[in-house]
């Protein structure tokens, strides 16, 4: 089962990698159709608490179904799990089983995550990414908070800086985002 590409309209989010810092982002609004039914929702969140790995060693952000995306983010952390400070690793474990298992397969989201070393989009059509020049965005707003954080990229901002910027760029343009942000950093 192919996931619906109207599943991906229904928030923003964005990582920056820049200047010895990673941030991910992302707005707080979820839509049901065209009604906001909830406006402060966090969909950046901390990862990595296996043995060897300290809380919070890996960073992760979701657009698509809330429960679709929970499920996963639990997935990931299995694999960081099994595989302690190799987010690669773990990811492109995640996405086979992603692929292959028949009740993951009709999960719909689509997840950054980052760490220290690398920052990556896990996709269900088992692709792992990692975004040119550390920029990456997805969900509804994604496209636009993209175009703005590479237009950014060249100035004094920092990372957090430019993914505050952005998101709330796009939630000029994109009525799926709002300006209820929340946003994560490590240091690379």
């Amino acid at each position: 089962m192919t996931p619906s590409p109207d599943l991906w309209h229904g928030t923003t989010i964005l990582t920056v990698r820049k200047g010895g810092t990673v941030a991910i982002g992302g707005d707080g609004q979820v839509s049901i159709g065209q009604t906001i039914v909830k406006a402060n929702a966090k969909k950046v969140r901390r990862l990595g608490k296996g043995r060897g790995a300290e809380l919070g060693d890996v960073i992760g952000g979701f657009a698509g179904a809330t429960a679709d995306a929970f499920t996963l983010f639990e997935r990931l952390e299995a694999k960081l799990e099994q595989y302690p400070g190799q987010l690669m690793r773990a990811a492109v474990e995640l996405a086979k089983d992603w692929r292959t298992d028949r009740y993951l397969r009709r999960l719909e989201a689509m997840m950054i995550v980052a760490d220290k070393d690398v920052s990556l989009v896990l996709t269900g059509t088992g692709d792992v990414l990692e975004p040119e020049a550390g920029v990456m965005g997805i969900g509804s707003g994604g496209n636009y908070a993209l175009a703005s954080a590479r237009a950014l990229l060249g100035t004094e901002m920092d990372a957090e800086a430019i993914v505050r910027r952005s998101l709330d760029i796009a939630a000029d343009i994109c009525v799926y985002t709002n300006r209820n942000l929340t946003v994560e950093t490590l240091k690379t």
